[in-house]
């Protein structure tokens, strides 16, 4: 098993995370894997991963007041998923502090993303067990605060523009949009729409309130799909 970092060490770690803890121990639990101890860091990644996902939907919704909530919802996604969090990891040099067991750390542990963003929701849950929402808010905010403001480009512009773009940049055709169905009353009607975008064989489908809500958000749903590629 890999020994636990010194307090030298840890002193470190807690500057580039940005919290210094009362309870140092919070701390060393939130870097133990399951292969190093029975008293790991699981339990407090799940309570990490509600605070890690309040605290970006809300910086989300603050800062993006006219984007829908589809939009909202794949931005969160991107931005909670466990390749970012490990490059948060990366910037802390997180791999060098975690606690493994030896077949762990012989298979490469300490750099799979996997196990490096559920340490940083780990440390997350550690925090507000050693603080409180609002401090904790406040740290993890400041974790996502450059990439979220690099973010503000990609909703200048409308979905559907951006996915144009992207293809044409591509030299691939241009996106085909259909309308699915439209369901409700006159007053409350709901679009759904379909969005066929090469090189993929299945559509990508969106609703909204409007034909054009809903085609906007098929063509969200295809620039968070070929944003992965």
């Amino acid at each position: 098993m890999t020994r636990a970092p010194s307090k030298i060490s840890l002193a470190e770690l807690q500057q580039r995370i940005g919290y210094q803890f009362h309870q140092t121990d919070l701390l060393l639990q939130a870097l133990t894997h399951r292969s190093a101890s029975k008293t790991n860091n699981e339990r407090l990644e799940f309570v990490g991963d509600s605070v890690v996902n309040h605290v970006v939907a809300v910086a989300l919704f603050s800062k993006y007041p006219k984007v829908s909530e589809g939009e909202l919802s794949r931005r969160r996604t991107h931005f909670v998923r466990g390749s970012f969090l490990a490059q948060i990891a990366i910037e802390w040099s997180l791999g060098d502090y975690l606690i493994l067991g030896t077949g762990e750390r012989k298979s490469g542990g300490r750099h799979r993303e996997s196990i490096l963003g559920d340490a940083v929701e780990a440390i997350a849950g550690a925090i507000l067990l050693d603080s409180n929402l609002q401090q904790t808010a406040e740290v993890v905010l400041s974790w996502f605060q450059t990439a979220l403001d690099q973010a503000a480009e990609g909703f200048d512009r409308d979905p559907k523009t951006k996915l144009q773009e992207w293809l044409q940049a591509r030299q691939y055709p241009l996106p085909e949009y259909r309308l699915v169905s439209t369901t409700g009353p006159d007053h409350d009607q709901t679009f759904r729409a379909a969005c066929k975008v090469k090189p993929f064989d299945t559509p990508f489908h969106g609703e909204g309130r409007s034909r054009r809500e809903a085609e906007q958000e098929a063509a969200s749903a295809a620039l968070a799909e070929l944003g992965d590629e």
